[in-house]
């Protein structure tokens, strides 16, 4: 049960901002994407969100570091970028 507690902790940064963008992007980037929707948005920038955390985890050998997060938020903005062309 801690395991599971601890696991989802570590992904819940990459899910927040995931779901922050997908919801989010349409508004500023000013126009709705009809054949993508904000699900598979969410799925893609939640996987690159957490790659960079284990990423982060394994470079740093723990997790937490503001550093880690920034290359989270940066990687998922792009991506959301990307998706949003």
């Amino acid at each position: 049960m801690s395991l599971l507690l601890h696991l989802l902790n570590f992904v819940a940064p990459a899910c927040a901002v995931a779901a922050w963008m997908a919801l989010v992007s349409p508004i500023l980037m000013g126009h709705f994407p009809q054949w993508r929707s904000w699900r598979r948005q969410f799925m893609v920038n939640s996987v690159i969100g957490v790659g960079v955390l284990l990423l982060g985890l394994l470079w740093f050998g723990n997790d937490g570091k503001v550093v880690t997060y920034a290359a989270m938020v940066l990687a998922c903005a792009s991506t959301q970028w990307l998706l949003t062309l």
